[in-house]
C-alpha cells in the first residue's frame, strides 16, 4: 500500500467513526510531547504517564498539547503505560459529552482554561485633541515597535544641529 493510500485510510478512520471507549480503555489529555512518538498524558483522575503512538498514526496524524485521546493500557510498560488507540477530534468530544461518557474532570478543567486563556481586546486610548499646529502623523507613540530590530533614538537637538550645518 502506498503512503498516500495509507494516509487516506488512516485519516478517514480518525475523522469518520465515533469511538466509544471500552472498559479497559480510558480518555486522556495530552500534556506535552517529549519526542520519539511518545506523549505525556493525564487521566481524569490526575495520573500522568507516557503513551506511545502506533506506527499507523506516525507521519499521518499530528497530536498537539491539549488534544484528547483514547488509550489502551500496556501491561509490561514501566514508563510507557499505554498505547494510543484513537485520536479524538472536536466532533468526537461533543458526541461523548452528549452521550454522557465524557469525564467530568476534563469538563471542569476545560471551562477553567477557556475563561483564563480568553484574550481580552485591549482598549484603544482616546486620541488627544491636537491644536492644529501639530499633525497626527508626527506623533509616533502609537506605532508598533518591531522588537527584532535594534532601536535608534534620534533626539530633536541632533536633528536641529544637522539642519543648521
Amino acid at each position: 500500500m502506498s503512503q498516500a493510500t495509507k494516509r487516506k485510510h488512516v485519516v478517514k478512520e480518525v475523522l469518520g467513526e465515533h469511538m466509544v471507549p471500552s472498559d479497559q480503555q480510558q480518555i486522556v489529555r495530552v500534556l506535552r510531547t517529549p519526542g520519539n512518538n511518545l506523549h505525556e498524558v493525564e487521566t481524569a483522575q490526575g495520573q500522568r504517564f507516557l503513551v506511545s503512538m502506533p506506527s499507523k498514526y506516525r507521519k499521518n496524524i499530528w497530536i498537539k498539547r491539549g488534544d484528547f485521546l483514547i488509550v489502551d493500557p500496556i501491561e509490561e510498560g514501566e514508563k510507557v503505560k499505554a498505547e494510543i488507540s484513537f485520536v479524538l477530534c472536536k466532533d468526537h468530544v461533543r458526541s461523548l459529552k452528549k452521550d454522557g461518557l465524557w469525564p467530568e474532570a476534563f469538563e471542569v478543567a476545560e471551562k477553567h482554561n477557556s475563561s483564563r486563556n480568553r484574550p481580552t481586546q485591549p482598549e484603544l486610548p482616546a486620541e488627544p485633541q491636537s491644536s492644529g499646529e501639530e499633525s497626527s502623523s508626527e506623533d509616533d507613540s502609537d506605532l508598533f515597535v518591531n522588537t527584532n530590530r535594534r532601536q535608534y533614538h534620534e533626539s530633536e537637538e541632533e536633528s536641529e544641529e544637522e539642519e543648521t550645518a
